[in-house]
């Protein structure tokens, strides 16, 4: 049997938990599912499927139509015809506080309440574009606004102090630090990979060693939605993957892990929560002031590739963004920054 790679690992498991989710929601809602995946990512329908969840839920609770019902008996989508645009408000106030099935109080920020919204009015907009349903009332609804926040990045100052961290270990325990000889230099490698490119942590993550391309200085990745793309590096990722290369040399996989080239202390694949706990743990140790992730990272990287360059069109087809836009929103600070200081840059009479 052929070795499956990360990727097509994820799928598997993401079809999975999709089919998992659906066992709790009306049977109607599978057909809506098959009906946008050539559109969609696997990602995207797994956050519909338990947004929705979500709903029905609420449904369940709190309207007499659906108490006590088996959801998974519901074949017919025109019951969403049912509910009106003040249903929907009802549930988008629900959204605010409420407890799930298993009693936990839950709270929804407005990027939360807007992903809810968005996930219903797919499924409203598949059964109406189909003319299954005659009325769409999520349109009728308004999408709260979402406040902008600052990107959270480091500084060149404080790159070098978690670098300087992650490399000496410094402020660890005594039991952390024995750990921390074992796998510093893969902590590096990783680290650096992530300062140096940009690249997400899923990409990083889903690396094989075939991948790597030491003499060009380049890694072959998966993008977010399945594309294959060069990322080239500096001197700083080579000397540090290649540190961690003659390392990786040494350890005998487990099985399954073969091929993947950063490895976890079980000598399995690294996952990305594997990742996020290892960055978590060196910034609390040199920038305590700031919440660093793995994305917080990317974020690093992408402000100083523009600070430097000045090119949006360039970090957006660095970063991976298939859309510029998205990039203007997240470096759109720096670049009022930028105009600001063109006011001297321009002199009308030498004095």
């Amino acid at each position: 049997m052929k070795e499956l790679n990360y990727h097509e690992e994820q799928k598997i498991n993401n079809v999975n938990k999709l089919r998992e989710i659906e066992n709790n929601l009306p049977a109607f809602v599978k057909t809506f599912f098959r009906g946008i995946e050539p559109v969609t990512q696997s990602r995207t329908r797994i956050a519909y499927a338990e947004d929705l969840k979500v709903f029905f839920d609420f449904l369940k609770e709190n309207n007499p139509e659906f108490r006590g019902k088996n959801m998974a008996d519901m074949k017919d989508p025109t019951i969403l015809e049912r509910f009106t645009a003040e249903d929907i408000e009802e549930f988008l106030d629900y959204l605010k506080l409420y407890e799930n099935p298993e009693g936990k109080r839950l709270t929804n920020s407005e990027a939360g309440i807007k992903r809810k919204i968005s996930a219903l009015r797919a499924m409203y907009n598949y059964y109406h574009t189909r003319k299954v349903i005659n009325e769409n009332p999520t349109l009728q609804v308004r999408v709260p606004k979402i406040h902008e926040k600052n990107i959270i990045r480091m500084e060149p100052n404080e790159v070098v102090e978690f670098l300087d961290t992650v490399e000496s270990g410094k402020n660890l325990s005594k039991k952390s630090l024995a750990f921390h000889e074992k796998n510093k230099t893969r902590d590096l490698a990783i680290t650096t990979l992530l300062l140096g490119t940009g690249i997400r942590v899923s990409e990083c993550v889903g690396l094989d060693l075939k991948d790597l391309d030491m003499e060009n200085d380049r890694i072959n990745i998966i993008r977010k939605g399945g594309n294959e793309s060069f990322v080239y590096f500096g001197d700083e990722v080579h000397d540090a993957l290649a540190d961690y290369l003659e390392e990786r040399k040494k350890i005998i996989p487990e099985s399954g892990s073969e091929n993947a080239l950063f490895l976890s202390s079980h000598r399995k694949r690294m996952c990305v929560r594997n990742v996020e706990v290892m960055v978590k743990k060196y910034a609390q140790l040199s920038v305590s002031s700031k919440k660093i992730t793995p994305h917080k990272l990317r974020s690093t990287y992408g402000t100083r590739l523009y600070t430097e360059t000045g090119d949006i069109y360039l970090v957006a087809e660095v970063l991976g963004h298939k859309d510029v836009n998205t990039t203007k929103r997240h470096y759109a600070a720096i670049d009022e920054e930028r105009r600001r200081s063109a006011k001297d840059a321009v002199k009308l009479r030498e004095i």
